[in-house]
């Protein structure tokens, strides 16, 4: 027919690519926005934390009874159970049969939920060795070593529920439901900063208000999704159904997943090894530097890579190469886009950030400086763990799992290499530099292999979007630099301190995304467009 005038708004159908690049930044935005609120509560947390017991002997083994149902919770529950658990799931959407999907869930449910059950009394019995391998040189200490034993007994069921919880957002983010799991860390967050406040005042020894709360807090994020479920239909239940085909599928393909998925974690559990034998307060040290690296890398990566694997899963049980490929090469775009000038804002203003956030009451200066060593280390790596978060989802999509464990244990050995080729001159801050190191090894492998498997590589346009990435950032770090050394100092109040770094991160954003805008990059363009076209629905 030819073409007539209309009085009504032509109908513009987005091209597939942009549309579903607009699916994933959106999703990406709405899983960021709760992470910065997560983040944020995370930070008051640990400011009271650290007011409240600095980097002694208290806060050494709570680091260390919180790290050990911590690991299992990112090793099993948001790692390799989610990522084996996602792409099942996707195959019985894909079918389009609910009442099978309703029994796969229940089924998946009884199974998981009997075994942490043994897990956690198995746990109780056997705390002291657990904390003797996570820990060993706390056996010169038999008083630290006693109260770490103590307070992972109260922290330890926290696995039971968060893994429930993981279960759940499982469930919720491969039906595009992003919000509610998003925002379900800030419960524990919350919790925590109750125990710190309010049940330190009420047992003994006051850290004990601590372990409580994380025990607490996991209790919360489970019910805060539950009713989520029941309005899908999908609530749990107890069905023991052992035989059931999702069950054998999701176990086969987590077990290797538990490396693949997380060779972060494990790297850290190996520093927390390692510096239990370095000067008290070296565990705090990697903690708090930890958690600031954490900020960019949940904000960016972590989001990024929970709205892609649903995605991912989706285009693998259609056959749908093409969007396979374009959908992981943007998220690419999208990691170097965000994560190089996170990697120089840390580098140049990790300290003013740590002193801001935590140097109070019992955290001195000297602890701040400290810190700030093994922040600069981990930040130097923040572009490989992220790009690890996004390229590892690509594998498990496609229910390849032997890849990533490959390179997982490669990556692990050249972790303990490194660790103690560093740690002895570089002390704590060694450690967190063989993590980065270790994280550029595996995102270097797993783009290898991505190249090799369906012939995924670098290409033109996204080492263009590398390169003025760079480029922008470098100008950036020059002006937080300049700023830093003229208008920052630690004798500023911390009401000014706060108002300083403030603008000197907001001056940093505008002097990136205005050298980004000038140097032409798609990423600053294709996301005003996206808010352009919400305000346009609304």
């Amino acid at each position: 027919m030819p073409n007539t005038p209309s009085h009504h708004p032509p109908h513009r159908p987005p091209l597939p690519e942009r549309s579903e690049q607009g699916q994933l930044l959106r999703s990406t935005a709405i899983i960021g926005f709760f992470t910065l609120l997560s983040r944020i509560t995370g930070f008051v947390r640990d400011m009271i934390i650290a007011r409240a017991f600095g980097a002694g002997m208290g806060a050494d083994a709570f680091f260390v009874a919180q790290k050990l149902p911590n690991f299992l919770r990112r090793l099993f529950a948001e790692g390799a159970f989610s990522t084996a658990f996602v792409p099942v799931f996707a195959d019985h959407l894909a079918k389009g049969d609910p009442e099978e999907t309703k029994n796969a869930v229940h089924a998946v449910f009884t199974h998981l939920a009997l075994w942490l059950m043994v897990v956690v009394a198995v746990a109780q019995v056997i705390m002291p060795a657990l904390v003797l391998v996570a820990a060993p040189g706390f056996i010169d200490d038999p008083g630290k070593f006693d109260l770490a034993v103590l307070l992972s007994r109260v922290t330890f069921p926290y696995i039971f529920f968060i893994s429930l919880t993981a279960l759940a957002a499982g469930i919720l983010n491969s039906h595009k439901k992003f919000a509610i799991p998003a925002a379900t860390p800030i419960l524990l967050n919350a919790s925590m900063i109750l125990g710190a406040t309010v049940l330190t005042r009420h047992v003994d020894p006051p850290v004990m208000g601590l372990a409580i709360g994380v025990t607490l807090g996991g209790i919360l994020q489970l019910a805060f999704q539950l009713p989520a479920l029941h309005r899908l239909g999908l609530g749990f239940r107890f069905r023991w159904n052992p035989g059931h085909p999702s069950i054998k599928r999701i176990l086969t393909l987590m077990g290797p997943s538990v490396l693949g998925v997380s060779v972060a974690q494990i790297n850290l559990l190996l520093d927390l090894f390692l510096a239990s034998w370095l000067p008290e307060g070296s565990i705090s040290y990697l903690y708090y530097a930890d958690r600031l690296l954490e900020f960019p890398l949940g904000l960016i990566a972590i989001a990024l890579g929970t709205a892609i694997l649903p995605l991912l899963s989706a285009k693998a049980a259609r056959g749908d190469e093409a969007g396979f490929k374009s959908n992981l090469e943007t998220a690419l775009r999208v990691v170097a886009f965000l994560t190089l000038p996170a990697t120089v804002a840390l580098m140049v203003v990790g300290e003013p950030m740590l002193a801001l956030l935590f140097e109070r009451g019992a955290f001195a200066p000297e602890a701040t400086r400290l810190t700030a060593y093994a922040l600069l280390a981990y930040g130097v790596g923040l572009p490989a763990l992220a790009t690890v978060k996004v390229t590892a989802p690509a594998f498990y999509a496609m229910k390849d799992t032997r890849t990533p464990v490959r390179i997982a244990i490669v990556c692990m050995v050249a972790n303990m290499v490194m660790n103690l080729l560093l740690m002895f001159p570089l002390q704590h801050a060694g450690l967190a530099l063989a993590t980065s190191l270790a994280g550029f090894l595996n995102a270097a492998l797993l783009l290898r292999a991505l190249k090799k498997r369906m012939h995924i590589s670098i290409s033109r346009e996204l080492m263009i979007t590398v390169l003025k990435a760079v480029a922008a950032s470098a100008v950036m770090g020059i002006f937080l630099y300049a700023v830093r050394e003229h208008y920052w100092s630690r004798d500023l109040s911390d009401w000014w301190q706060g108002i300083t770094v403030l603008l000197m991160l907001t001056g940093a954003g505008i002097v990136y995304l205005t050298g980004a805008w000038l140097l032409g990059m798609r990423e600053t363009r294709f996301l005003l467009q996206i808010i352009q076209r919400k305000r346009d629905t609304e």
